[in-house]
């Protein structure tokens, strides 16, 4: 008996439920290994607290307190005694140099040179009373001497004579010696009445007023204050006191920022002008005075001020920084990290140590203003580098030992206890040496201020402090050995180890449950 033939419709309806349910169930299955698998990597990754490795700037300031005064400040006293009879200027007065700001009372002066001009007068007298007196005894000897060689005047006559005339001299020499004596008295007086009109002797600004009128002022064993003048105001000056272990990092020129209590909403720019060697010492706290130059134009500034600084020692920037507790951060367990003195090698794909130099040698360029000529010496330079790199890393990987020297990439060599550093210094020196080397063509087109910039950037670097980070990937900490530069206290300056801004930097691990 033939069976009943199904519809097409009837397939239909019955193949699409199946469907339905095998595509849930598919769903279902991927959503779950999703689930999983995110948890996995989440529990991984949530083993460790991470920094992300940042793109930036680094300022490094020394902070210090200080006091604003004027460039150049004057003291104004009194050369003489006397009561002041006017005061001419006040606080804040603008003076020029030459204008009067007090007088004294010089009526006492004046009596003094009339009385000299009059004892002038008489020592003129007693000078021609003298005169004549010496004219007299002159005749006297002369007729006395004739008679005497006729031998009609006794000797003792004529001797007699001789003794008057040269009294007669005496006198007169001693006439003219005391008018010289008055005159110079009387100008003395003179120069002392001049000195009752009290002058300002430079150009500035009146800080201090010490005098009344009606006041009297004595003079006799050091000079009174009677002012003090700021020179210039649209100058002024910072004493900074710097703490010894900063004062090393403080060089003439640097910039200083700084801020005033009485502007709490501005800041304030300066320049390092001096650097004292008088150091102080307070509670057992060495410090060295440093001198800051400010522009103070607008007159904003007060003398006296009390500020706070901050000397900018280094400035870092465009660079990659690191949060300083990914720098402290050591794996509990000792299996992910290397042992003591152990260089990790380069990451995959990235660059060595090399690299790293060459990239902090570009920006090191890039600040110097090289020419075009220069900057094609540079590259020329630090393309030959990166192919003998890949050069040797071509050939490591093949099993081969790079230029006969050294490890292959990924070796890790043991460089512990004493002999450890001696190799790496053995290692520091090849790498100066060979940098040198390869960049000697560049060297030698740089004038005298940038061969010294590029000498320092490049000892710098290679003598460059070491240490081992921990990069988490996938889920494990991977060692890296960078080198670590300007630190703000916050964030350091890394590079090397081929890192690159957004890296994630074990900090610490979390407690487990």
């Amino acid at each position: 008996m033939n069976q009943p033939r199904r519809s097409p419709a009837s397939s239909r309806s019955k193949l699409i439920p199946r469907l339905v349910a095998a595509v849930v169930v598919l769903a279902l299955l991927g959503a779950g290994y999703w689930v999983w698998n995110g948890r996995k990597a989440g529990a991984a990754e949530g083993a460790f607290r991470t920094t992300a490795v940042e793109r930036g700037d680094i300022r490094v300031a020394i902070s210090a307190t200080g006091t604003l005064s004027a460039i150049s400040t004057v003291t104004v006293g009194s050369q003489i005694s006397g009561q002041v009879t006017d005061i001419l200027v006040d606080f804040n007065s603008q003076v020029k140099k030459g204008d009067v700001l007090a007088r004294i009372d010089p009526s006492t002066y004046n009596a003094q040179i009339e009385q000299g001009t009059a004892q002038i007068a008489s020592a003129r007298a007693s000078l021609s009373q003298a005169q004549a007196t010496l004219r007299n005894a002159e005749l006297d000897f002369q007729r006395k001497s004739d008679l005497g060689k006729q031998k009609l005047v006794a000797v003792s006559d004529v001797d007699l004579a001789r003794a008057a005339l040269d009294q007669a001299r005496a006198q007169v020499n001693s006439a003219q010696a005391a008018i010289r004596q008055q005159t110079a008295s009387t100008q003395t007086t003179r120069v002392n009445l001049e000195r009752t009109v009290i002058r300002s002797p430079v150009d500035g600004v009146v800080l201090t007023r010490k005098i009344e009128p009606g006041q009297t002022v004595a003079a006799s064993l050091s000079a009174p204050e009677l002012f003090t003048i700021a020179e210039d105001l649209g100058k002024m000056k910072i004493e900074l006191a710097v703490d010894e272990s900063d004062i090393g990092q403080v060089k003439v020129g640097q910039s200083v920022s700084f801020t005033a209590d009485a502007f709490a909403d501005r800041q304030f720019k300066g320049t390092v002008e001096q650097v004292r060697l008088a150091a102080t010492t307070t509670n057992n706290v060495v410090t060295y005075p440093v001198v800051v130059t400010v522009d103070n134009t607008d007159g904003t500034l007060l003398p006296g001020l009390t500020v706070n600084a901050e000397i900018e020692v280094s400035k870092r920037a465009d660079i990659l920084k690191l949060s300083n507790a990914a720098l402290r951060y050591k794996p509990a367990d000792s299996a992910a990290s290397p042992a003591a003195g152990q260089a990790p090698g380069p990451r995959a794909g990235g660059q060595g140590g090399g690299g790293g130099l060459t990239d902090d040698l570009a920006r090191t360029v890039a600040e110097m203003k090289v020419t075009p000529e220069q900057q094609a010496a540079f590259d020329a330079a630090t393309a030959a580098i990166r192919e003998r790199q890949a050069a040797r890393q071509a050939q490591a990987q093949r099993g081969g030992n790079a230029m006969g020297g050294g490890p292959p990439p990924g070796m890790r060599v043991v460089m512990g206890g004493a002999g450890g550093a001696n190799i790496q210094a053995q290692v520091r020196q090849r790498m100066a040496e060979r940098f040198k080397e390869d960049f000697a063509a560049f060297r030698a087109t740089l004038d005298e201020a940038q061969g010294k910039q590029w000498d320092s950037a490049l000892a710098n670097l290679l003598n460059a402090k070491r240490v081992t980070i921990y990069r988490l990937e996938d889920g494990k900490a991977q060692p890296v050995m960078v080198r670590i530069g300007a630190s703000d206290g916050t964030n350091t300056e890394v590079s090397g180890g081929g890192l690159k801004e957004g890296d994630l930097i074990i900090t610490g691990e979390r407690a487990k449950e």
